[in-house]
Formats: structure tokens, sequence, C-alpha cells
């Protein structure tokens, strides 16, 4: 193959916010920041301003700020938040390169999977006497 062919692009993946989120909501927008970080991808961060909210941009800043904190581990910030509008923006970068996440992968495909010997495996029954135990058996076969 051409080196041109292996090459892995990094997308830009987008997480909007609002300035006032539930913890809840919060914490499902840095689980899926973190998801794309993970896999290489480079991750946008907006914050949507709304009516008064505009007035208070130090609490966009705060909360991007927040999120780059928890993010840390896997990722680094490549452009501080910055008002643009009605929206507060800012672009967290992966640690790990998209490349260098799908050679740790290995690959893909089966090559990587461990096999398993299924030739000397036990037939496998649906009976409730099965799971029954060795003392119970005897009392029901007694009666």
């Amino acid at each position: 193959m051409s080196p041109a062919r292996k090459q892995v692009k990094a997308v830009l993946k987008e997480i909007r916010f609002r300035l006032k989120i539930d913890t809840h909501d919060y914490e499902t927008k840095v689980g899926h920041a973190r998801r794309f970080l993970s896999g290489g991808d480079k991750v946008k961060a907006m914050i949507q301003f709304r009516g008064r909210e505009q007035q208070r941009p130090e609490m966009g800043v705060r909360l991007l700020e927040r999120l780059a904190e928890e993010l840390a581990e896997v990722s680094t910030v490549e452009s501080r938040p910055r008002q643009d509008g009605r929206n507060m923006v800012m672009v967290l970068a992966p640690l790990r390169g998209k490349a260098e996440v799908r050679r740790g992968q290995g690959g893909g495909g089966r090559k990587g999977r461990e096999r398993i010997d299924t030739t000397k495996a036990e037939p496998v029954t649906n009976s409730l006497a099965d799971a029954m135990p060795a003392e119970l058996k005897a009392q029901a076969s007694a009666e």
C-alpha cells in the first residue's frame, strides 16, 4: 500500500452545551467528548448563550475550563475559549493521534482475537434439573 493511502485524517466532532446545563447532562456530554478523544478525533466544545446569558461570558469560560480539566488525561487544549457571536468555542485535541489509536487496536478483524477450542466442550442443556443441587435431585427421585 502507498503511504498516502495509510494516512488517517482526524475528524472534528462538535459538542454543544448551554450555559445552564444540569450535572447529569454535563456528565453525558463529557462522556461523549472522552469517547471522541480516545478514538483520536478532535472535539470542538461550544456553549450557546441566549438572552441575558450573553452578559456573563466568564461563566462560559469557567464551564469550558472545567471540561478541559476533566478531559486532561486524554486531551490537550488546542484553542482557548473564545467568544464567537452568541457562542463560545474551545477546541480539544487528543493526546494520541488517530493513526496511533488504530495501531493500538490490532488492525481489527478476527486476526487479533483469541481462539477457543470447542472440540472438548460439554454439551449444553436447558433443563432445570441440571441446575438443581444433588441433594434435591436425590430427594425428588426418592419420592
